[in-house]
């Protein structure tokens, strides 16, 4: 037995946020590293979340913890207007989660806490980390509300041991300005660089085909799958379609040229990635930090209506990191036509601090426990 093997082993629970399954994915790397030095892991969701980190972990327990289950509008208009009014259920279900986190916590005798965007899962005796690439949020309501909205962000944050942001700290980085505001919370704050399943894993075979990647909630992903599948009518290149819907059981029937699979385990879109010429896929953070990981070429589109994504669309494009194309402009053929001449430029800044960040936190764990053994 090594010796890391014969000392406390901590044990930390791990949930995501529900909002599509980009928040679930970009925890794996985190789970992984945990596991590998002797951490006791517990993953706690529902849903979508729950099937997919199921499926990355089922050696692992789970626990029942329901999501805020926030709902979008087909329409970009609307779309504000309906994350606004949803607002008190958001905050109700935070402090659901923090009543469920109670009891939780002294039912499973957790040491730590590691809560992906969920602003309820702090505790206050045990070391809380909060991990999240959104340090500002950009609303449509102009820099007032954003401002505004910051505080309250920072209100839920400082509740916290620790922040944790998946993106690079320099000037050279993936999330602008959300990641890197004027004014930063008052907490332990730490730059991980980006957070992916798939880091240190460029490994690119030839090209074989077009990747498309549909995630997010609904309406929006089934609205892109859609448009994606009416453009495929005409479309003679091998494509392999992802709809990220992890558990759903009913395949969908399409062209001889198109491969189609509800969801991938990380190891199987792994090879999906390398043997891709060009990715499609929406402009979420994680999907970036995939991106970047990897190595591949994008075409993202931002969802309509979500301002997150329109300005990483927006700063991507500018850094020229992706070829970004609107929702209502895109199609298929002359995107990949337009990608073929973009002139790509990924970041090129390699500070990753993951490693050394979750060592820092066992070894948090196990001064605050020094004396107990483990079960």
């Amino acid at each position: 037995m090594s010796r890391e093997e014969s000392i406390f082993s901590p044990h930390v629970l791990i949930a995501p946020l529900d909002w599509g399954l980009g928040h679930a994915t970009r925890c794996i790397p985190l789970v992984k590293t945990l596991v590998k030095h002797y951490c006791r892991v517990t993953l706690a969701g529902e849903l979508k979340v729950e099937s997919l980190l199921r499926q990355e972990f089922p050696q692992l327990p789970f626990l029942h913890l329901k999501g805020y289950r926030v709902r979008y509008s087909a329409s970009k208009l609307k779309m504000p207007f309906l994350i606004a009014a949803q607002v008190p259920k958001i905050l109700s279900a935070i402090k659901e989660e923090h009543h469920w986190l109670k009891i939780a916590a002294q039912e499973n005798g957790f040491h730590g806490i590691i809560s992906d965007n969920r602003y309820g899962l702090y505790h206050e005796a045990l070391p809380s980390v909060f991990i999240t690439h959104q340090l500002l949020i950009k609303t449509p309501f102009g820099t007032g509300a954003e401002k505004m909205l910051q505080e309250l962000n920072y209100q839920y944050i400082q509740k916290f041991s620790h922040c944790w942001v998946p993106d690079h700290e320099g000037e050279e980085n993936l999330a602008g300005a959300l990641s890197h505001p004027l004014k930063l919370p008052d907490l332990p704050l730490t730059y991980l660089g980006p957070l992916s399943r798939f880091n240190g894993m460029k490994n690119h075979s030839s090209a074989e085909h077009i990747l498309i990647l549909l995630s997010g909630p609904e309406p929006q992903r089934s609205m892109l799958e859609e448009k994606c599948l009416n453009e495929l009518k005409s479309f003679k290149e091998k494509v392999v379609l992802v709809r990220g819907i992890p558990g759903e059981s009913q395949q969908l029937k399409t062209h001889n040229n198109i491969e189609v699979h509800n969801h991938l385990p990380a190891a199987e879109l792994l090879k999906k990635i390398a043997a891709a010429s060009f990715i499609i896929a929406r402009c979420g953070y994680s999907t970036i930090m995939d991106i970047h990981a990897t190595g591949t070429k994008a075409v993202f589109i931002p969802t309509p209506g979500q301002p997150e994504q329109e300005y990483l669309a927006e700063h991507l494009m500018k850094s020229r990191f992706a070829l970004c194309i609107t929702q209502d402009k895109f199609r298929l053929k002359q995107a990949i036509d337009l990608a073929k001449q973009f002139n790509y430029q990924p970041v090129l800044n390699e500070d990753d601090k993951i490693e050394n960040t979750i060592l820092n936190f066992i070894a948090e764990l196990r001064e605050k426990n020094k004396g107990a053994t483990s079960p």
